[in-house]
């Protein structure tokens, strides 16, 4: 009851503040009155409406969606194998670190820039989403695996739990919401990195192509209506990465 009681709570102070924002900005446009600054929220929607029902947009969104989500997915496997290597091997630890600490540290900007004389324009955004979203998912996992309970561990010994019900019982629900946070913050990150990487190698049917052109014809509705798009996006593969991993949580508990 209690839980409920707080999703509704969350659910509502979610939509005050989407009606907030959403109402300071049809204020900003009806001040302002000149489109090719900014657009109010229906001209937005009306022009997103109006993409939908091409095949312009369809086309674009599964270009860097495929693009994006799979180099989100790589970083997902890659974090996932070298954060339990570097559990088991200190070596790959050290040896992983400044790699990752100049991740983090480098602009998107540069990195692109970089990438983008070894990697052809279309597998660019492939490659940045990567980049970007692996550093956040090996530390949050890496830190969820260090900090496993010893005297669990100890006592699944003693008791001569099996290796099932050791990962399954003890890791896994523990590792569990460092993965959720890590993935929370790698999803849109990886979005806006991979977009951004579009909008400067500009692959052939993709939503960065479509933001770019925007901007140099001074198109600011499609400009609206392509950010829209990709917001959409990035908030539905989160959704849906949630969902995901909630159904193989269930599953490893075997409450299915």
């Amino acid at each position: 009851m209690t839980s409920t009681m707080e999703h509704s709570k969350e659910k509502r102070e979610r939509l005050i503040s989407i009606l907030f924002w959403t109402g300071l900005w049809a204020l900003m446009a009806a001040l302002i009155r000149q489109d090719i600054l900014i657009v109010s929220p229906w001209t937005t929607l009306k022009r997103f409406l109006q993409l939908c029902m091409t095949a312009e947009l369809w086309q674009s969104v599964l270009t860097s969606m495929g693009h994006i989500i799979s180099g989100f997915l790589l970083a997902l496997v890659m974090a996932v194998v070298l954060s339990l290597l570097s559990v088991r091997f200190s070596i790959v630890r050290i040896l992983l670190s400044p790699f990752v600490s100049v991740i983090k540290a480098v602009p998107v900007a540069s990195f692109i820039i970089l990438v983008l004389i070894y990697v052809p324009s279309e597998k660019l955004s492939v490659v940045i989403s990567f980049l970007m979203a692996f550093p956040i998912l090996y530390e949050n996992l890496l830190e969820g695996i260090r900090s496993c309970s010893r005297e669990l561990m100890e006592m699944a010994k003693v008791f001569r739990l099996s290796r099932k019900t050791l990962i399954r019982d003890i890791c896994f629900s523990q590792v569990l919401p460092y993965l959720r946070a890590g993935m929370s913050l790698a999803v849109g990150l990886a979005w806006k990195s991979g977009i951004a990487a579009e909008v400067i190698g500009m692959p052939d049917h993709s939503i960065g192509e479509h933001l770019y052109e925007s901007k140099i014809y001074l198109d600011t509705p499609d400009l609206f209506a392509w950010t829209l798009a990709v917001i959409l996006l990035s908030l539905l593969f989160e959704k849906l990465m949630e969902k995901l991993l909630g159904r193989l949580s269930s599953m490893i508990e075997g409450k299915e």
